[in-house]
């Protein structure tokens, strides 16, 4: 990152804050599935897990964007990468036991939901206070390419948790592994935002009050962001307006960014069992790797999209919701034709990188639609949506999958058409642009 008011040192602490949360999540993903079938937790418990942290997800999120706002973003990341260390330490202890006999399948199933839980109570807190500290951060010129970046993390990580998995599959642990092993990295990730970041929590500054604690150095000697935001809260008139998801500023974008979540949750959650019954014939060691290179093709294919064509071609936040939702539609259409697993991944990869485009897109757009004291408010509402769309759409996913395993992705193809229309269409999407 080399924004001019935004070090780079700074940038790298945020980026490897989500990196961490979406390797973990995203490893987690890709053995779940063989580890449901090998306790005999049904799929739709599997998709029940996931629906209930990202319920408590939706409404902890806003109030962690607030928290954000009145103690900093340094200590905000801490709490989410705690939370989500805690929560896949516990989750490891728990399927361990589950995988050993030592818990029935119930009792593992209901103990491994309250864990993941957690992550849902305080993990969530990281995404608000990192989409902040950048937005806050930049000018409306460098946000989208700075935003797009930052939603790598989750391509990267998605690219990482699968790759090295299968080397924490060791005697002893077993498909527990990688749940211990990113408990750990995830602790060493909170010690170096601790210690690199600069301390901007209002409460440590002299005296109280809501100015910033430190000046937060930047190249060029531009102001620091905290300063920056004590400036311009000090020179508003009232009280700050709270940004909600029914915002009228931001309210198109949250609708898009909640379809297009939905329809990526849906049939993402579906692809691994999708590879067990029709590649894989009936799960184990094979379908974990085999999973983990189709989520691996997919975050390349992020990658490609959102460190590529997104700062190649400068594309706007608009550019990014019409065209990724097309790539998206394309690829989703393609999984539901393929034939085999080379086919499959291909499909993916597409569909990856169209959503790879849209994600950014909306949320870009949305922090361009309000005042730079408002960026923690609509990073809340956006990480807000973010877990809303993983509420009901995996369990819808997999329930239409049971019916017939093409079903989910023909569906989610035409969802995709129909929200490039939207972004068409609608006014406020069609001319989002910096301010």
């Amino acid at each position: 990152m080399t924004s001019s008011s935004l070090p780079g040192t700074h940038f790298a602490l945020v980026f490897s804050a989500l990196l961490v949360t979406a390797a973990g999540n995203t490893a987690l993903q890709s053995v779940l599935p063989v580890i449901g079938r090998a306790i005999a937790i049904p799929d739709l418990g599997i998709a029940f897990v996931f629906s209930l942290s990202a319920l408590i997800w939706t409404f902890s999120a806003p109030y962690w964007a607030l928290q954000s706002d009145r103690r900093g973003r340094r200590l905000l990341l801490q709490v989410g990468l705690a939370g989500f260390g805690l929560s896949m330490l516990l989750c490891a202890i728990i399927i361990l036991a589950g995988i050993r006999g030592l818990l029935a399948p119930l009792l593992t199933f209901g103990l491994f939901t309250l864990a993941r839980a957690l992550f849902g109570v305080f993990g969530s807190a990281a995404n608000p206070a990192a989409q902040a500290f950048v937005a806050s951060r930049t000018t409306p010129a460098e946000r989208t390419n700075a935003l797009a970046l930052l939603s790598s993390a989750f391509g990267l990580g998605t690219i990482l948790g699968p790759a090295v998995a299968p080397f924490f599959i060791l005697p002893g642990v077993a498909l527990s592994g990688p749940m211990f092993a990113f408990a750990g990295i995830a602790a060493l990730v909170t010690l170096l935002v601790r210690l690199g970041l600069p301390d901007d929590d209002p409460t440590h500054a002299p005296g109280g009050g809501r100015g910033a604690a430190v000046s937060i150095a930047s190249v060029g000697g531009a102001p620091g962001g905290a300063h920056v935001m004590a400036a311009e809260a000090a020179s508003e008139s009232g009280e700050r307006r709270r940004v909600s998801v029914r915002d009228p500023r931001v309210r198109a974008f949250m609708i898009y960014g909640f379809a297009a979540g939905s329809l990526q949750a849906a049939t993402g959650q579906a692809l691994g069992f999708l590879v067990i019954d029709r590649i894989a014939s009936g799960g184990g060691a094979e379908a974990a790797k085999l999973i983990g290179l189709a989520f691996m093709a997919g975050a390349a294919a992020t990658l490609l999209a959102q460190w590529g064509i997104i700062r190649q071609f400068a594309m706007t936040p608009s550019q990014l919701m019409r065209w990724g939702a097309l790539l998206a539609g394309l690829g989703t259409a393609g999984i539901a034709l393929a034939p085999d697993f080379h086919a499959l991944v291909i499909a993916f990869a597409l569909q990856s990188a169209g959503f790879g485009m849209a994600r950014p897109g909306f949320t870009a757009g949305a922090s361009l639609a309000v005042e730079r004291s408002d960026q923690g408010a609509v990073a809340g509402a956006v990480t807000s949506v973010n877990g809303a769309c993983f509420v009901l759409a995996p369990a819808i996913g997999i329930g239409l999958y049971e019916l017939a395993p093409a079903l989910p992705y023909w569906l989610a193809a035409a969802g995709c058409l129909a929200i490039a229309l939207y972004a068409s269409a609608n006014r406020d999407l069609r001319e989002s642009r910096p301010r």
